[in-house]
């Protein structure tokens, strides 16, 4: 029989911890690139080597300080699960914040208020809730002093089994409350409709009580849920789709955090294609017409933007040319837009006059798309391009908005 002296059984202790990557720091990787078509400089912030996606446009791509972009990468990591990972834009420094299986980081939230990030893990036959410490994770990373992940990570709740998350989750504005949108199982008899892409099946969101990890009802519904948005300026307004992967008969919807007030946003005529929601301010919603075929643009497309309590609408622009723009978002002080079309372009648009300017060009739109994001501070845009790497793996890149159109 093996005896083991407990000098052996501390060093293997400590090994194990030191396995994991959490907290492990890359060497920068940012770099200047001109655009070939606008001459506009691009700061790349991930090498093409690695598939290095950003967060979708409808949610929080800055920490809450402003110093780290949180991305998520596929294959970056060791151990090539898909992990989650702060890029410094000072210094070009990437940080590891996840390790090991089951880490849904499509479902990444960072906070607004604090420097904590909110994701879903699989772990057995549970899926849970965590919240992680950055400040504390940084702070040890920086040291090379970093501990067991259960340092720095909290479980809040394990989403009950007649539940399957569906369509995202984010956070009140508050930050108390996170609002998930779910599959109820129990009820989940798909609809075959050739029509979509993604059957119907009954849907709903719930919230989660951040602290206590209580979970409530807010509202269900007889259609898939997508894009599920909190609106970050107000407390208890939530703003969620009917996810088709096409075109939904009715696109946008709004509700209170209570299931009051639930209503269709923007009542769309049989003729339109609405995509791509999201929030740009306590009151307004930009989105996007679809004008991708000819009978489409027999009517106005582009992007819009909606006043959410008095439904007044107000068209942003199009481009004349190709098949349009596809994703877009806006600054929160109203001024200006950005969209992305199918050419693979970046255009900005000043709110105010409808003047647009091309920012960048030759993106690929695969293996992704851009998903154009501004910075919380108004003067930057997050893209990811498969330009560098010619489609097969997507790089983060920031715009400055140009100063000669600043003013």
């Amino acid at each position: 029989m093996k005896t083991f002296t407990p000098f052996f059984i501390f060093l293997s202790i400590v090994l194990s911890v030191q396995a994991s990557d959490i907290g492990k720091r890359f060497l920068p990787e940012k770099y200047t690139l001109i655009d070939q078509t606008t001459g506009i400089p691009i700061t790349v912030l991930t090498k093409s080597e690695t598939n290095d996606v950003k967060l979708y446009q409808t949610h929080p791509q800055w920490t809450s300080d402003g110093q780290y972009i949180i991305f998520r990468s596929f294959n970056r990591s060791a151990d090539k699960h898909e992990q989650a990972f702060a890029v410094s834009e000072r210094t070009g420094i990437i940080i590891q914040l996840t390790d090991g299986k089951g880490n849904n980081t499509a479902s990444l939230n960072v906070a607004r208020k604090s420097n904590k990030i909110y994701y879903f893990r699989t772990e057995g036959n549970d899926y849970n809730l965590i919240e992680l410490n950055l400040d504390l994770l940084f702070t040890d990373s920086e040291q090379n002093l970093v501990k067991d992940r259960k340092i720095y990570e909290r479980t809040i709740v394990t989403l009950p089994k007649n539940l399957a998350e569906s369509g995202g989750f984010t956070l009140d504005a508050d930050e108390k409350t996170a609002y998930v949108g779910v599959v109820r199982l129990d009820d989940a008899l798909p609809q075959t409709d050739k029509n979509y892409s993604f059957w119907n099946v009954p849907s709903g969101i719930r919230a989660i009580d951040l602290q206590s990890g209580k979970i409530s009802t807010v509202i269900d519904v007889p259609f898939r849920m997508g894009h599920v948005q909190a609106n970050p300026f107000i407390s208890g307004e939530i703003l969620y789709c009917h996810e088709t992967g096409g075109d939904a008969p009715q696109r946008m919807w709004i509700t209170s955090a209570d299931g009051s007030n639930n209503r269709a946003l923007f009542v769309e005529s049989p003729t339109h294609w609405i995509t791509h929601e999201t929030w740009v301010d306590k009151d307004h919603v930009y989105f996007n017409v679809m004008g991708n075929t000819p009978a489409l643009r027999k009517q106005a497309t582009g992007i819009f933007r909606i006043n959410v309590r008095t439904d007044e609408v107000f068209s942003l622009g199009q481009v004349n040319y190709g098949a349009g723009f596809w994703h877009c978002n806006g600054t929160s002080d109203g001024k200006w837009a950005v969209g992305d079309n199918f050419e693979g372009e970046v255009y900005l648009i000043n709110c105010k006059t409808g003047e647009k300017t091309l920012l960048t060009a030759n993106h690929v739109m695969k293996p992704d798309h851009t998903h154009p994001t501004f910075s919380p501070d108004n003067t930057r845009i997050l893209i990811q391009s498969g330009y560098v790497a010619n489609g097969k793996y997507l790089d983060l890149m920031v715009i400055n908005i140009p100063d000669h159109l600043k003013y």
